[in-house]
């Protein structure tokens, strides 16, 4: 092979140039910037499961994002821009919910109390 590819010169090629030589001489392919810097922006579309959840993978990791069972079977949109992730409503565009995910937690909750909401504040002056 040694002599096929560096010695011998190769008819079909330019100025009957050896194999290796025709290889050294092109370009090589090579990463033509650093992405290191560069934000993560993507749109996906989803439904809200029937628990008032959606999920969303980040960083080869899945994540679940509390909205709510209000919104259970709702089409959304999902905006994401690196870490920070707003989930819309698909046919309204209202804005459902807006978080900055954490990477350490696999259920990204509300931030609301369990249960449904109470209909009359409570008067605690009794």
């Amino acid at each position: 092979m040694d002599e096929c590819n560096h010695r011998r010169p190769h008819r079909s090629l330019p100025r009957r140039a050896t194999p290796a030589t025709a290889y050294h001489a092109r370009p090589k392919a090579t990463p033509t910037t650093d992405r290191t810097g560069e934000a993560h922006h993507r749109v996906r579309t989803d439904r809200v499961d029937h628990t008032g959840v959606v999920t969303l993978r980040v960083n080869g990791r899945l994540h679940h994002i509390g909205i709510g069972r209000t919104h259970a079977r709702t089409h959304a949109l999902i905006l994401a821009h690196d870490l920070h992730i707003r989930v819309v409503h698909a046919a309204t565009g209202e804005l459902l919910r807006e978080l900055v995910l954490d990477p350490t937690r696999d259920y990204q909750p509300t931030g609301k109390p369990p249960g449904p909401a109470r209909k009359h504040p409570r008067n605690d002056n009794r």
